[in-house]
């Protein structure tokens, strides 16, 4: 009764029909709406404008209302964590538990076989040869189950000639090792054992069980006064911490707050490596030098390759989306040549200038990226080195050609990331945020590389950072899907360097990550890590001919 009333009252003051009907659909509107949100949960709406709110922050700091944070990175949204399991569900079962009880039953390089399947006298460029392989513990038994870190390689010396051989792990004890003979003359065959199956175990229990192998060290500015307090990516302690977190993709890191300083006053890192293992000492023994990559082809004599004499079959140019196979190529001559697509050689700086003509390329990553500034360079003189301020060498580096239209930039990846250097934090981002700045167009080209800084943390943190990049591409595609983005994986290093935190095993699980996570976009892989094996290379910076060559694929991709 009240209501008519109501109405008839807000009626009258409406004598016009049309201005009366307007307002009674107003007021029906406005109604159902009051009925439709009182039968929500008021809590979604709340959420959904939180969440609306947060994915226009960017970074932001904050101070934890917590005393000690959680022993493990913020939990991201359900989506992610479920892809993070399944990806380390497949991890675990390619990587069982082995058990371990002395050196003496683990693989033995000297006791285990390797022999030629159908072997001939001469082969033919482009065959491929197969080897079997039987491993044996150092008592020469025979082992029943796999998982050896191997490495296989084929090289001519004389003709500066390297290749990848690809290992086939039947779960049994036994492997098939193929070369594909990819040029003629005496070619040796290499079989290195990296790590004994126990020993891959081992690195993989010790990796995940912590993120305080590395310390980070944070400089708080203020004023006059400079404090260094201890940060991370998880923190167990009872003392007032600052929170830097990416609300979005549930980015987190965390710093010790020293009294009477803002969390923004954080202006700089540098990190340590903690005095501390998750190895036993009868584990440590299987990484002595000595018993890190062994020969185990010692005896076997060069084989003869002879040409093809039918003809080969014409490849198509090198572009964006082809799946790359392993080996990817070959080096010849210290060029690397593809086995997969036809390549253009930029040799020349009119080249070059002409394929980068008004281009803008972002480099996104860690120090071997870096050594592509470096190179460009020196290699072209018409890029011009502009100096972003800053200091040291993990500042923004950025080359430019005004006549030609050219940028090249690089920019260090967010956390983690480990040097003894000081470095500052003002100008960094995490690549997803760095690629949702990008407006991208057909002459914009990112290329994105993260994997050595890594390697000393739990293997999900790694995951989630490759999973929230590939949403960034994804988002990037859906403005502007003529950007070009490959992806360089990361390369081999020294193998005698602390093998709990930097083995190269680590290196090849977050590659197969990489392949995993990014199968379905179209996107170019330079693989640096076929590459540096084919070179040989075992260094964390790869030599100035590595990085032309990697520099020739990247070209090939763009032009």
């Amino acid at each position: 009764m009240m209501e008519k009333i109501f109405i008839h009252r807000i009626l009258t003051l409406f004598p016009n029909a049309i201005a009366r009907k307007l307002l009674l659909m107003l007021i029906f509107i406005l109604i159902f709406w009051v009925i439709y949100l009182a039968s929500k949960d008021h809590t979604k709406l709340l959420f959904s404008l939180e969440n609306h709110i947060t994915l226009n922050q960017g970074n932001i700091f904050k101070k934890s209302s917590h005393s000690e944070a959680p022993l493990c990175p913020a939990v991201s949204p359900k989506e992610t964590e479920l892809r993070i399991k399944d990806i380390m569900e497949k991890l675990d079962q390619q990587i069982p538990p082995r058990p371990f009880t002395h050196v003496n039953t683990t693989t033995s390089a000297t006791h285990s076989t390797a022999t030629i399947l159908n072997p001939q006298d001469m082969y033919c460029r482009g065959d491929q040869l197969d080897i079997l392989l039987e491993v044996r513990d150092h008592l020469g038994r025979r082992k029943q189950y796999g998982g050896d870190f191997l490495r296989a390689r084929m090289s001519s010396p004389a003709l500066m000639a390297g290749a990848s051989g690809k290992v086939t792990d039947f779960n049994n004890g036994t492997y098939l090792v193929s070369f594909t003979l990819f040029w003629e003359g005496q070619v040796s065959l290499s079989l290195l054992l990296i790590h004994p199956s126990e020993g891959v175990s081992a690195l993989w229990r010790a990796r995940n069980q912590g993120c305080d192998k590395i310390i980070f060290i944070g400089l708080f500015a203020n004023r006059t006064s400079n404090v260094f307090t201890e940060c991370g990516l998880t923190l167990n302690t009872n003392a007032e911490l600052c929170q830097y977190m990416d609300d979005r993709d549930h980015e987190a890191f965390y710093c010790v707050r020293p009294q009477h300083m803002p969390c923004e006053a954080l202006t700089h890192m540098t990190t340590r490596t903690r005095n501390i293992s998750y190895l036993s000492k009868e584990e440590w023994s299987l990484f002595h030098r000595s018993n890190v990559g062994v020969e185990m082809m010692k005896n076997f004599t060069p084989v003869e390759v002879v040409p093809r004499h039918k003809s080969e079959n014409i490849k198509k140019n090198c572009q964006i989306g082809m799946k790359t196979p392993f080996p990817s190529g070959y080096t010849l001559k210290k060029m690397w040549i593809t086995a997969f697509c036809k390549q253009i050689k930029f040799n020349e700086t009119k080249n070059i200038n002409d394929c980068l003509e008004r281009k803008l390329i972002y480099l996104m990553g860690d120090s071997t990226l870096r050594q592509w500034i470096y190179y460009l360079q020196k290699a072209v003189k018409t890029l011009k080195y502009f100096d972003h301020h800053g200091a040291g060498i993990f500042k923004t580096h950025v080359l430019l050609d005004v006549e030609r239209h050219i940028l090249i930039q690089w920019k260090k990846h967010g956390h983690p990331f480990v040097t003894k250097k000081l470095f500052s934090l003002k100008d960094e981002n995490y690549i997803p945020r760095e690629i949702d700045r990008v407006a991208g167009d057909k002459n914009t080209a990112i290329v994105i590389t993260l994997g050595q800084h890594f390697r000393p943390f739990p293997i999900n943190i790694f995951i989630r950072r490759a999973i929230n990049i590939q949403k960034a591409i994804e988002r990037l595609f859906l403005r502007s899907p003529e950007t070009k983005v490959i992806l360089k994986t990361e390369n081999t290093r020294e193998i005698h360097q602390n093998a709990e935190m930097f083995s190269d095993f680590h290196g090849y699980i977050q590659n197969l990550i990489i392949r995993d996570v990014f199968v379905d976009l179209n996107v170019g892989i330079i693989d640096a890590w076929d590459m540096t094996i084919a070179y040989c290379t075992n260094n964390a910076h790869p030599l100035d001919y590595v990085i032309q060559n990697q520099i020739g694929m990247f070209l090939n991709y763009i032009c």
